[in-house]
């Protein structure tokens, strides 16, 4: 009696084709999704550059004038 074993399956050309593609695609959308957080991340860079500028300001002029009125002049108030 034969043994009933697995059978070797052999992939057909187009399905490893596939195979391949799906792959490269799997690995192109992770690589944009990559790019995609550096660009925002150098994006917020110089936001956060202008708000610790600002925050320097109105600490400088808090204690003589307070807050409100540092806020106002660092906004761009006279």
């Amino acid at each position: 009696m034969k043994s009933m074993g697995k059978k070797a399956k052999k992939c057909s050309t187009r399905k490893r084709i596939l195979w391949y593609v799906f792959g490269a695609a799997g690995l192109s959308s992770r690589a944009l999704g990559a790019i995609s957080l550096l660009a925002i991340a150098f994006m917020i860079c110089p936001i956060k550059k202008e708000s610790a500028s600002f925050n320097d300001c109105v600490k400088e002029l808090k204690a003589s004038q307070g807050i409100a009125k540092a806020v106002h002049y660092c906004k761009g108030g006279n």
